[in-house]
């Protein structure tokens, strides 16, 4: 058994506020849970810093460093709050996406059970950047450490007068809650979680109208992801120039990113490291390589719907555009590794049947075509598959694709499937029964 402590920010020696932005108070204490310790590591000082400036400025530092979402799909965080409707003098939200359902990622919760007052802190500042009235967190049911934490510290800042009307003497007024929900992957999507958010079903909206116009209650509305936020105040403090410094080698990803690795390798968790850091060196150095006796067959990139990679992808830098050139996406950089023991078609067909699970069942091809899809899976995985199956799967890739569906949920769902057909087609032929002609799927 390994009895090894699970690494959450690296080295402790190396760990500072220029270089780990994001988890370099956990080198100092393993909670910063209370306010006053908090601000005694340079807490607030981003938010203070904000409000002494105009809401153009703050937005203008943000956009200039080209912060980019990390939720997963990575669009720049500053020009999605450029989108927004000039101040009419009604109410405005921001929301953070903290639902992080993504099978194979957990970095949000380390940041909202360990740091609560980082996120509010970023939401502060971003609400005051974007106008915002209110600010909801919108926190994944299973969460309850991390929500019982985040309540608490918003009633410290706001004994603090850091939440509430006019905030410090800036005339800025703000109120933050956290909302949460009942436990649905689709909310990981921006409509679905404002729906839910309202009360009503967790479906996806039409868009356009985008949330930046018309998103909770009618309402302009951005919704940021919990990492991305905390990212905030640093920016404000330190500026654009050493955000897009911290990066790797020639990395166009700037910042910092909370890595992790989960699977059969020794030391499973997460760390923070610049963009640009290769695979390798995540699997390798920081999680100490595979554990004994196995080794390593493919890798996902950033959680269950990205495509998988191999091991001769590991030496490429983890950014954006280089995994998407590899074939795969960047994702939540959370890596699940996979050894040479496990078998593809069952490790699929356990993620497709979690993604048929989620479907909100909103449109026909995932409502239908992911069901099909497992059904076809656990065919071949019994040894029970007709020899038209692995065509059939090809197909629901093609059908279940970006364009074709209401939302990214089902063309999430067929990467990592698409992958494995492309680099493991044996595997699903090894299911296909000797006398096929028998097999019937009814």
């Amino acid at each position: 058994m390994n009895t090894q402590p699970i690494p959450i920010y690296g080295d402790a020696a190396t760990a500072n506020a220029e270089t780990k932005p994001l988890t370099w108070r956990l080198s100092r204490a393993s909670h910063v849970l209370d306010i006053d310790l908090y601000e005694s590591l340079e807490g607030y000082t981003g938010m203070k810093k904000a409000l002494g400036m105009t809401p153009a400025a703050v937005q203008g530092v943000v956009k200039d460093a080209t912060l980019k979402g990390r939720g997963g799909a990575g669009f720049p965080a500053g020009i999605k709050w450029s989108l927004l409707p000039p101040i009419d003098g009604g109410p405005r939200y921001l929301i953070c996406n903290a639902d992080e359902m993504e099978p194979g990622t957990f970095k949000d919760r380390l940041l909202m059970e360990k740091l609560p007052h980082q996120l509010i802190e970023g939401m502060i500042a971003t609400g005051f950047a974007i106008g915002a009235t209110a600010g909801y967190i919108f926190i994944r049911g299973e969460y309850v450490q991390a929500a019982k934490n985040l309540n608490a510290a918003i009633e410290q800042a706001r004994a603090k007068g850091y939440i509430g009307q006019n905030i410090l003497g800036s005339g800025y007024n703000f109120e933050l809650y956290v909302h949460t929900g009942a436990g649905r992957y689709i909310c990981g999507e921006e409509t679905a979680l404002i729906n839910s958010l309202e009360g009503r079903r967790a479906n996806p909206r039409t868009k356009p109208p985008f949330p930046q116009v018309a998103g909770a209650w009618g309402r302009p509305t951005i919704v940021n992801n919990v990492e991305t936020l905390t990212n905030v105040p640093n920016i404000v403090l330190r500026g654009a120039e050493w955000y897009k410094g911290l990066a790797q080698g020639k990395s166009p990803d700037p910042g910092t990113k909370i890595f992790g690795a989960s699977g059969k390798v020794k030391f499973p968790g997460l760390w923070e490291l610049p963009f640009g850091t290769t695979a390798r060196e995540v699997i390798e150095h920081h999680a100490g390589g595979m554990q004994e006796g196995l080794t390593l067959k493919c890798w996902l990139p950033g959680g269950a719907s990205t495509d998988f990679l191999m091991p001769e992808h590991l030496d490429l830098p983890m950014d954006a555009d280089t995994i998407m050139k590899a074939g795969s996406r960047l994702g939540t950089c959370l890596l699940m590794v996979v050894d040479q023991t496990q078998n593809m078609v069952s490790l699929v067909r356990n993620l497709e049947e979690f993604f048929a699970r989620e479907s909100c069942g909103w449109c026909t091809p995932c409502r239908d075509g992911l069901p099909w899809t497992v059904k076809l899976l656990q065919a071949l995985e019994h040894g029970q598959g007709h020899p038209d199956d692995i065509d059939r799967l090809t197909q629901l890739t093609k059908d279940l694709w970006i364009g074709k569906t209401f939302c990214a949920h089902a063309p999430g769902a067929m990467e990592p499937l698409q992958s494995a057909l492309k680099y493991f087609r044996s595997e699903f032929e090894a299911g296909i029964a000797p006398v096929a002609s028998t097999i019937t799927h009814a």
